[in-house]
């Protein structure tokens, strides 16, 4: 692969860096011939963000062999430092070149910047599977259409400590976001933010009355500064609560996706409704590791498309777990939770998102049980 970026779009690639940064500690690479792919997942599966940019984004574009295309991870933070200063690399960075090498294990990143200094970056990669999160956002019962303008001034109201908002619709079309708070108790002591928009201030609205939606605030804020920067319309796809909500960015150069988990209204019931035409078995009661397992798709290999020639169809899969005889030390960390002081808050619950395992499957071997060197003594010494 070899791609060659003009220094205007160098900020624009440094920005989406910094979007996917806000996401997961691994940024996956993987140049198509519709584009260069950029990845990133939440290290607890509940989010999934991806950029592509397209051919005319780049000054020169060359995938490589389209037989093997190159599928490759490198970390977070090591990406990120080439792209650190954002105004540095408009003022300073007249062309960037990203060269993979598959054979030394190294993505090299050349930065060509005024007065002829060159800065060239040696990143270690390892070979990955395809990360791909399949959603369809056509199939999303509401949708709404706003300038990134809009929506950014309405969440600089809310504190950067606040990890969720929830989205509304409410009576003439009005939308709003209110700070969410996890323990009913702690409603009369926390600070609660609460706004609405018009429908005027929105360029498309077509959602379900008295529907509403509660996600993730810290990843929403790096695409929504993203969007900001490039003054593009923001549109939110979103289903019943506990389905993933969609956001997505569209232009001739890139697209981007953003897919959320948001949180299951306890008040419902445990069957959600059909989102995307899917109707699933009720979810189990378990926590949200659990509930990870269940309706989203991930890591896809790359022999899959050779065996069915065709690409996967865009479901969530239902995965039943297999029975795991507890052991008596389980049995006695059960009693212990139900044993829990009373007024605990609950645990939250967001429907999984993706990410069905392709590892064998099989835990790790129990520890061995240890020697008593020294027993309690009966008597008194």
């Amino acid at each position: 692969m070899k791609c060659v970026i003009a220094g205007s779009n160098v900020r624009a690639l440094g920005r989406a860096v910094h979007a996917l940064s806000r996401i997961g500690d691994e940024l996956y690479l993987e140049p198509t011939g519709s584009g260069l792919s950029l990845r990133a997942a939440s290290p607890s599966r509940s989010a999934f963000a991806s950029f592509l940019l397209a051919p005319l984004f780049f000054q020169l574009y060359q995938p490589g062999p389209p037989a093997a295309p190159p599928r490759c991870k490198v970390h977070m933070k090591t990406f990120l430092g080439v792209f650190r200063s954002l105004p540095a690399l408009e003022k300073t960075v007249e062309r960037c070149l990203l060269l993979l090498r598959p054979h030394a294990s190294r993505l090299v990143v050349q930065l060509h910047c005024k007065y002829g200094i060159t800065r060239t970056h040696n990143l270690a990669f390892q070979e990955c599977e395809r990360l791909q999160a399949v959603f369809d956002t056509q199939r999303c019962a509401s949708s709404l259409c706003a300038p990134a303008r809009v929506l950014a001034e309405a969440v600089v109201h809310f504190p950067q400590t606040l990890a969720e908002v929830t989205l509304a619709a409410g009576p003439g079309g009005r939308i709003s976001l209110r700070s969410y708070v996890e323990d009913e108790a702690e409603l009369g002591k926390a600070m609660v933010t609460e706004l609405w928009l018009a429908p005027d201030e929105f360029q498309a609205v077509a959602v379900v009355p008295d529907s509403r939606i509660t996600f993730c605030l810290k990843e929403f804020r790096g695409l929504l500064t993203f969007a900001e920067a490039s003054n593009l319309p923001l549109t939110i796809h979103y289903d019943a609560p506990g389905r993933p909500a969609i956001f997505t960015l569209e232009d001739p150069l890139m697209e981007a996706h953003l897919v959320l988990a948001t949180l299951l209204d306890p008040e419902s019931s445990s069957q959600p409704p059909a989102a995307n035409g899917i109707s699933h078995a009720p979810a189990p009661s378990d926590d949200f590791a659990d509930d990870l397992e269940s309706y989203m798709i991930a890591m896809e290999t790359g022999s899959y498309g050779e065996d069915l020639g065709a690409p996967p169809s865009p479901t969530f899969p239902l995965r039943t777990p297999h029975p795991i005889e507890s052991t008596p030390k389980e049995e006695e960390e059960e009693e212990e939770e139900d044993g829990a002081v009373p007024g605990t808050p609950p645990h939250k619950k967001f429907r999984s998102l993706f990410f069905g395992s392709v590892m064998a499957s099989g835990g790790p071997s129990p520890a061995p049980s240890q020697e008593v060197l020294a027993e309690d003594s009966d008597g008194e010494c």
